[in-house]
């Protein structure tokens, strides 16, 4: 793929169904899109149409399902997906917890995590690496910017010269930062902190002090990569670690929405908007709330202009893991130009408008 920019694409008119963050949980799918009125082959009656956020796999029991449906709607274009921190991963052969499903040589199951999930066979590999290697980091009109973590104009206007596939863009990026921390000696102090505390790092229940180096390094390369910086979002060197996929972290995630500034809208998934009391402090060890108390009925920033439609779907396996056969954690969607909240229980939240509360602020 080259001679066009693939990662900006327009968002299809006319009313939307935006729905957050899957991570291979199929059923939840099927009955969010049953709630949202969408017939079996994901036509709509009214003629919506629908919008993944992206991060369509990982964790859940049936990621590899979960690409057949998306892809094949994509491909009949009755929707679009965005290019989410996971498919990214996928796309790279980076192995993380939770995407062994998609590895030959499964190394979730080595480690004896997630042997329930579905397995990818060497037809399903080339289909999803042709599918992500296709997908958009922006989707956007006039009304609405969609965006997997982050709206960062810098990252963004690198990534609008950008013509190479994906992969080799992220390559890229990616190698030149490791040669700036290697050059400098970040690279070989961070090693020398993994030396030390090796196993350690991966032990929930044994958090390590806060490595400066460690994280230092991986502010340093998160922060060089735009397509980093647009899938999982700016990072900064924490003041306590904390526990996440499989390893303690030495980042902190940052509110960028704070910092937008434009009038336009913008959706975003990635950063688990926990739906109920208490599901942070049970599914979480330290880390931040960038919510600061928001409601899933409050639009975020200063502008209250950015909405985050992931709701912790993402954990439903630990929910699994605790015996629940009824779930906490929510599949949802945001309905545009309605304003509304859907998720796959059939519960309804109506928003106020976009930038409502700011205007409001500012009336005599």
């Amino acid at each position: 793929m080259s001679g066009g920019n693939h990662l900006f694409q327009p968002l299809h008119e006319g009313p939307l169904d935006i729905i957050g963050d899957i991570h291979g949980e199929i059923g939840a799918l099927q009955d969010l899109l049953g709630v949202l009125g969408y017939r079996r082959d994901g036509t709509h009656p009214a003629g919506r149409q629908l919008a993944f956020i992206g991060d369509l796999c990982d964790r859940g029991p049936d990621s590899p399902a979960v690409f057949a449906f998306v892809a094949d709607l994509v491909a009949r274009g009755l929707a679009q997906c965005l290019l989410g921190n996971h498919e990214l991963n996928v796309l790279a052969d980076d192995r993380k917890e939770g995407n062994g499903w998609f590895f030959a040589e499964d190394h979730d199951i080595a480690a004896d995590k997630f042997l329930t999930a579905a397995r990818a066979g060497d037809a399903d590999r080339a289909a999803i690496r042709d599918f992500i290697g296709r997908l958009p980091v922006v989707l956007e009109r006039p009304d609405l910017r969609l965006v997997h973590a982050a709206w960062d104009k810098a990252a963004l206007m690198l990534l609008r010269g950008c013509r190479a596939p994906t992969r080799d863009i992220r390559d890229a990026y990616d190698d030149r930062a490791k040669a700036v921390a290697k050059e400098g000696g970040l690279d070989g102090r961070a090693a020398a902190d993994k030396a030390r505390y090796g196993a350690l790092l991966k032990d929930p229940d044994r958090p390590p002090p806060l490595l400066d180096s460690l994280g230092r390094l991986d502010v340093f390369e998160q922060m060089a990569n735009p397509l980093r910086i647009t899938t999982s979002g700016p990072e900064t060197l924490a003041s306590a670690p904390f526990f996440a996929a499989g390893k303690w972290r030495m980042v902190d995630r940052v509110r960028w929405w704070d910092q937008y500034h434009a009038a336009v809208p913008v959706v975003i998934g990635h950063y688990w908007r926990w739906p109920a009391p208490g599901l942070r402090e049970a599914f979480t060890r330290g880390e931040k709330d960038l919510f600061d108390g928001a409601g899933m009925d409050g639009w975020l920033g200063r502008q209250r202009n950015v909405y985050c439609v992931d709701f912790g779907v993402g954990a439903r396996y630990k929910e699994r893991a605790r015996g629940a056969t009824r779930f906490a954690t929510r599949l949802g969607a945001l309905r545009w130009p309605e304003r509304e909240i859907v998720t796959d229980d059939g519960a309804r939240l109506a928003l106020p408008p976009p930038g409502a509360a700011v205007r409001a602020a500012r009336s005599p």
